[in-house]
């Protein structure tokens, strides 16, 4: 008991961390200096203290002298055994005290919680980027160097990350008609990847682990949760290299470029009609089935999409969140207020081609149109009828 309970004399004249020995101490002050005396002499590579290169030397002699009992792998060290011992249980003894998930290793925990605390130690000297793990930092930075160190034996081709090319090796197999072997139990729904499956799965029970330090909303996914954050700050990463309009997301860069481009890559199979997001796509093809699968609660009225509903939903409840930024009128809907802004700049902006008459408003100069468009039927009405003089109707004409 006595050794255990040992005083610590040896503090470090640095940040006042005390050890039980100078040789603690001694190693410990690397930390500060960035000194490695200990060198592989198969790679050269070097650390802190001999202990450490002793373990590190595993990696060229192949020894893995820490077996598993359960399942037979084998590790070079005992903290990568005691680890790997947690899979064949459910014990995740290191609890997140602000959300109460559970991890495996305290290392886990420690980078979890800087989605709490939006911590990211690890920059790009490049690009100034952050990162919670110093591991993807490397990833990334490969993005800069060009670098691809794994490499397909087969083809050649080059990967920023292994798991990249054990899933492109996927191609070579025999069984490369089947490369989603991840099934969900829940919906059916096939994946290529473990991980794949493991979020995808979150949108069967609910689940959502990462949670807004700022706002307390909450998401299914890591990017959901990053690219949220964006909201409460005017960072905009993404920029179009054609006008320089930043976004918030690639994504929504990549959809905007098509601006530029013209591309329309969800095209509709009933009219062959081009739309840059298949969400587009989606709410067009309703116009052709007639679905409206949102429905207000409180008048029945069926909508294409949740916008429209959203909007509708203002009209019961009185609500118009979008003001003018130049008379403070407010209306109900953020297109109303754009459309409503000419009024103040340019008085009446919409003519009408056939007589020039001017609007405030497309709307108006649309309904103003169906009376030319009725001039001209009216000739043809009575020529069919035998009718003399206008129709006491318009619209049943037009019609």
């Amino acid at each position: 008991m006595m050794g255990r309970n040992k005083e610590k004399r040896y503090e470090c004249d640095v940040c006042g961390k005390a050890w039980e020995c100078p040789s603690r101490l001694e190693a410990h002050r690397r930390v500060h200096t960035g000194e490695r005396p200990f060198d592989c002499s198969e790679c050269g590579k070097s650390f802190k203290t001999a202990m450490v290169l002793k373990t590190h030397q595993q990696l060229h002699t192949g020894e893995k002298p820490y077996v598993c009992t359960t399942c037979g792998k084998s590790f070079a060290m005992s903290s990568g055994l005691q680890m790997h011992q947690r899979v064949h249980s459910s014990e995740r003894p290191f609890t997140c005290s602000d959300c109460g998930k559970g991890f495996k290793t305290s290392t886990h925990l420690k980078v979890h919680r800087r989605l709490h605390t939006g911590e990211r130690p690890y920059t790009c000297s490049d690009c100034g980027k952050g990162f919670t793990q110093s591991n993807i930092l490397l990833v990334h930075q490969r993005t800069h160097t060009g670098e691809r160190p794994y490499s397909c034996v087969q083809c050649g081709k080059g990967f920023t990350r292994s798991t990249e090319l054990l899933y492109h090796q996927r191609v070579h197999s025999v069984d490369h008609h089947f490369p989603r072997p991840f099934g969900c139990s829940d919906c059916g729904k096939d994946f290529k990847r473990a991980e794949n499956l493991k979020i995808h799965q979150r949108v069967h029970t609910g689940e959502r682990l990462y949670g807004c330090s700022t706002c307390g909303k909450s998401f299914a996914w890591l990017s959901g949760l990053r690219e949220h954050r964006r909201v409460h700050s005017s960072e905009r990463p993404f920029t179009c290299s054609n006008c320089g309009k930043g976004f918030k997301s690639s994504p929504q860069l990549k959809v905007h470029r098509r601006v530029h481009t013209g591309e329309r890559p969800y095209t509709c199979s009933n009219c062959g009609k081009g739309f840059t997001q298949s969400n587009n796509l989606l709410v067009h093809q309703r116009t052709h089935t007639g679905e409206r699968p949102y429905t207000c609660a409180q008048c029945g009225k069926g909508f294409t999409c949740s916008n429209n509903l959203l909007s509708h939903q203002r009209v019961h409840a009185g609500d118009r969140p979008f003001p003018s930024p130049v008379c403070g009128e407010h209306f109900a809907m953020a297109s109303q207020a754009l459309s409503h802004q000419p009024v103040h700049t340019s008085g009446q902006p919409y003519n009408c081609p056939c007589c020039g008459e001017a609007f405030d408003s497309s709307r108006s100069l649309r309904q103003h149109r169906r009376t030319h468009a009725a001039e001209q039927l009216l000739p043809l009405f009575q020529e069919s009828t035998g009718a003399v003089g206008a129709p006491a109707d318009t619209q049943t004409m037009m019609e």
